[in-house]
C-alpha cells in the first residue's frame, strides 16, 4: 500500500466495530516479530521501551532517536505503525510532520494534564501537520486526566476526561487515548461522554477482558511498556535457570 493508503487504513481500524489491539513494540527485531502474526493488523511504538533501549528516562529521549528507531520499524513491516510521539516534543505539527517522513501513520501525543487550550492547540498543530502532508493520520490524542489527576473525586476527573476528549476530537483527533486501570462502569461513562469507537485504552491488570471492551464500544487497546518487560523478564528468568545450571529449553523459534 502506499503511505495514503496505509495511514487510511488504520483510521478505518479506529472506526470499525471491531476492537484494534495493537501490541507495543521498540526496535525492528520486536515489530518483526509481533507483525509475523496473522492477527496483526497496525503496530504501535512504546516510548517508554524506545527510551529504556537507548538508555534514557521515560519522555527523556531525543526526538531525533524516536523518529529514527519509529521509521525504523515502520520500514521494517507491512502493517500500519502508529508512534507514542510523547508530547510533541515542543512542535507537535514538525514532530508529526517528520514522522510521516518516516512512514509512520498515526501517533499518540500526551496532554500531560497542561490546560485545555494549550493542550488542544496541539492537537490543532499535528493535525493541520498530517493535512498539509495530505496524509490521514491517525492522531490518537492522550490525556492524562486520570493518570496524573484520578486523586480528585470520580466526578470530576471523568468529567475533566470527557471535555478533553470532546475538545481533542472536536480538533480533528481521531481516538482519545485514557491511560489508566479502569472499570467497567467508567469505561461506559467515558463512552457515553465521549462516543463510541473513539476511547483507546491500555491493557493492565484489571482492565476487562478485550471482547468486553469491544462490546462496550472502545475503540482500540494497547499496551503500553508492558510488552518490553515480559519479554525482559523471560531473559532474566532464564539467565538464572542457565546460572543455576539448567540449560536451553527445546522449541525456541529463530525469531532473529
Amino acid at each position: 500500500m502506499t503511505l495514503i493508503e496505509t495511514a487510511a487504513e488504520l483510521r478505518r481500524l479506529h472506526a470499525a466495530p471491531e476492537l484494534l489491539q495493537v501490541v507495543n513494540v521498540w526496535d525492528v527485531v520486536s515489530a518483526r516479530a509481533v507483525a509475523a502474526l496473522p492477527e496483526t493488523r497496525a503496530l504501535a511504538t512504546a516510548g517508554h521501551s524506545i527510551a529504556a533501549s537507548f538508555g534514557y528516562p521515560d519522555g527523556e529521549i531525543p526526538v531525533d532517536l524516536m523518529l529514527e528507531m519509529a521509521g525504523r520499524i515502520a520500514r521494517a513491516v507491512d502493517v500500519p505503525v502508529s508512534a507514542d510521539l510523547d508530547d510533541g516534543y515542543g512542535d507537535a505539527g514538525e514532530t508529526v510532520r517528520r514522522a510521516i517522513g518516516e512512514g509512520i501513520v498515526g501517533a499518540n501525543i500526551e496532554d500531560r494534564l497542561k490546560p485545555l487550550a494549550e493542550s488542544v492547540a496541539v492537537v490543532e498543530a499535528a493535525v493541520a501537520a498530517a493535512e498539509a502532508e495530505g496524509v490521514p493520520f491517525a492522531l490518537n490524542a492522550r490525556t492524562d486526566a486520570w493518570l496524573r489527576g484520578h486523586d480528585r473525586p470520580r466526578e470530576v476527573w471523568i468529567a475533566d476526561v470527557v471535555e478533553r476528549g470532546r475538545a481533542f476530537l472536536d480538533a480533528g483527533a481521531t481516538s482519545v487515548f485514557v491511560p489508566g486501570v479502569l472499570g467497567e462502569a467508567e469505561i461506559e461513562e467515558l463512552v457515553a461522554g465521549i462516543g463510541e469507537q473513539k476511547l483507546a485504552l491500555i491493557g493492565l491488570p484489571g482492565i476487562p477482558a478485550p471482547a468486553r471492551l469491544e462490546a462496550l464500544g472502545v475503540a482500540r487497546l494497547s499496551y503500553g511498556p508492558t510488552t518490553q518487560r515480559v519479554a525482559l523478564g523471560a531473559l532474566q528468568d532464564l539467565a538464572v535457570e542457565l546460572y543455576a545450571g539448567g540449560v536451553l529449553p527445546d522449541g525456541i523459534r529463530p525469531l532473529n
